[in-house]
Formats: structure tokens, C-alpha cells, sequence
């Protein structure tokens, strides 16, 4: 490796448009975790499961179009997809809150964390029995276009990643802070017993911050599957774990902290596998690429326990 001049600069900048696009996909599900956490305070790690599920419906439906030759193009067919996959995980996450969490909302703290562990569990296992235990191969039929930047490679998936993410975050951001369901999970998440005597319906804006958060992972699905070409039963595990603590890295429960945090994850993460891998002939950082990200995450929280921008969670009255 050349530590200096051009084909070092090369390096960095096709590893940071790597880690740009890796942290645009741990920033859209990292909003679902910390969307949930700042209402409820519950860290629901069967989100990640969403993710996957998502990932499998969006398969199923491009693998149908394509094997039915509707003469579609190829981006009607992603969209399709899409839009299959998002009301899909909405209703897994709204049946997950109505049956499981809304009945423990004021057990001790622990019981609601053993159930996301457990509906975690039982995701996984229904998408294993419904798509098999096998890797799925996503047919690859966007036209996936090379452009050249600097002496790095941005393909059109990339690109359609990055613009995506922009759009659904700036989005989830003027509906927060600009309209009326915004200020109603806003003030929920500062006193719930106060905005219901506002007359506030909790129970609604609750389960629409899970909706919400499963729309932004159907969408992470689809592009974490069309990005890398697979799909996985347990593809929500690691996914779901690095959104979360992205989300902790920013701040729990800020919303612009989870964007941030994901970014920097997925940075931090590409960077490191792309220069002490090519130190190590790609050997440590083809298998330990992940512990750069979670190493990050623990200098942060050493010196910084709150996250990059402060954790925002109301105190309880």
C-alpha cells in the first residue's frame, strides 16, 4: 500500500463512498431504534428482524415479476418490490407492539427487553420456515452503472442508496418537527401521562412510531438486498445490532444523533477494513472488519457516555 500520493488518496476515497453507502443503510434503521426508545424507552431488538423481513418480501417480489416477464423495467420492479415489503413490515411491527409490548408498557424495564429478545427469536425463525435456511441470490437486474470519481468507483446502486436515504431522513425529520403527529410523539416522549390528558391517544402514536420505523427498515431491506446481492434468514442479527449501537453512538433517542451515528459507523467501519486489511494482506480486516465499529462505539461512550449529540430522553414524572 502507498501511504502517500495518489493511490493512497484513491484508497480513502473509495472506502469513505463505501462507508458513505454502509452508513446510510445503519442510519435508516437506526432511526426505528431510537424513534422507539425516545417514546417508550424500550430498545426493540427485534427490529432488526424487520430489516430481514423486508429484505425476504422485497426477493419474493422482484424474483416473481422478473420469472413472470411483465415487461416491466427494472426500477418499477424494485419499486414494486418496495412497496410490497413496507406495508408488510409495518403490520409485523404493529402486531409485535399491540400483542407483545403494549401489555407490558409498566412491567419492569427487563420484562420488555426479554420479550424484544424473544420476538426477535421467533422473526428469525418464521422467515427460516418461510424462505428456507439457504442464502437467497437477489436477481441483479438494476443496470448497475460505473462512474468514476477522483480515481474511485461510485456505482448507480450507490448513488440510488444515498438519495434514497436522503429523502426518507430529511422526511422522518419535517414530519417530526413540522407536523401534528410530530407533536404529538414529541410530547409524548416528554411526559405521556400529560400529553394523554391533552388528549393525546398514546396507544395511537405509539404504535405509529413502530409503523414508522418499519417503513424506513422495509426500505433499508430492500436496499441492503439489491446492494450486496443476498438475503439471509439471519441477515437481521448484525445488521441490527450495528444500527443500534450507531443509534447509541449519536445519542438514544435523537433522531438527527441516529443519522449521524450511522454515517459514522459506516465510515469508520469501511475505512478500517480497507487500510489494516490491505496492511494485513486482507486477512484481519476481511474477518474483523466488525470490530472497528464497535470499538468506536466504545471509545465514544468511555468519554462521551451520552453519544456524539446527547441522548434526548424526557425525565419521567
Amino acid at each position: 500500500m502507498v501511504f502517500f500520493g495518489a493511490a493512497c488518496v484513491e484508497t480513502f476515497i473509495q472506502q469513505l463512498i463505501n462507508g458513505l453507502t454502509l452508513g446510510a443503510v445503519y442510519a435508516m434503521v437506526a432511526l426505528g431504534y431510537t424513534m422507539v426508545y425516545g417514546i417508550i424507552q424500550l430498545i426493540n431488538f427485534a427490529h432488526g428482524e424487520v430489516v430481514m423481513i423486508g429484505a425476504m418480501v422485497s426477493f419474493s417480489v422482484i424474483g416473481a415479476l422478473v420469472a413472470a416477464h411483465t415487461g416491466l423495467p427494472a426500477w418499477a420492479i424494485v419499486f414494486a418490490a418496495a412497496a410490497a415489503a413496507i406495508p408488510v413490515c409495518m403490520a409485523v411491527s404493529y402486531l409485535t407492539e399491540r400483542i407483545a409490548y403494549r401489555p407490558l408498557r409498566g412491567a419492569p424495564r427487563l420484562a420488555p427487553l426479554i420479550t424484544a429478545i424473544g420476538i426477535s427469536i421467533i422473526l428469525q425463525q418464521i422467515g427460516l420456515m418461510i424462505w428456507s435456511r439457504n442464502p437467497l441470490a437477489f436477481p441483479q437486474i438494476l443496470d448497475n452503472r460505473v462512474f468514476h470519481v477522483a480515481g474511485a468507483t461510485v456505482t448507480s446502486v450507490q448513488l440510488a442508496i444515498w438519495i434514497v436515504s436522503i429523502l426518507m431522513m430529511t422526511g422522518l425529520a419535517a414530519m417530526v418537527y413540522r407536523t401534528r403527529l410530530g407533536i404529538a410523539m414529541r410530547a409524548t416522549s416528554q411526559n405521556p401521562q400529560v400529553a394523554g390528558l391533552m388528549g393525546i391517544d398514546i396507544d395511537r402514536i405509539i404504535a405509529a412510531t413502530f409503523i414508522i420505523g418499519a417503513a424506513l427498515a422495509a426500505i433499508a431491506g430492500v436496499m441492503v438486498g439489491t446492494y450486496y446481492g443476498i438475503a439471509h434468514y439471519t441477515m437481521g442479527s448484525l445488521l441490527g445490532l450495528k444500527a443500534f449501537c450507531a443509534a447509541v453512538l449519536g445519542g438514544i433517542g435523537n433522531i438527527p444523533g441516529a443519522m449521524l451515528g450511522g454515517i459514522v459507523l459506516g465510515v469508520v467501519e469501511a475505512l478500517g477494513a480497507g487500510y489494516i486489511g490491505d496492511l494485513t494482506n486482507n486477512w484481519f480486516g476481511s474477518n474483523y472488519q466488525d470490530v472497528f465499529a464497535f470499538i468506536v462505539l466504545i471509545l465514544v461512550l468511555v468519554f462521551r457516555p451520552s453519544g456524539l449529540l446527547g441522548e434526548r430522553v424526557a425525565d419521567r414524572v
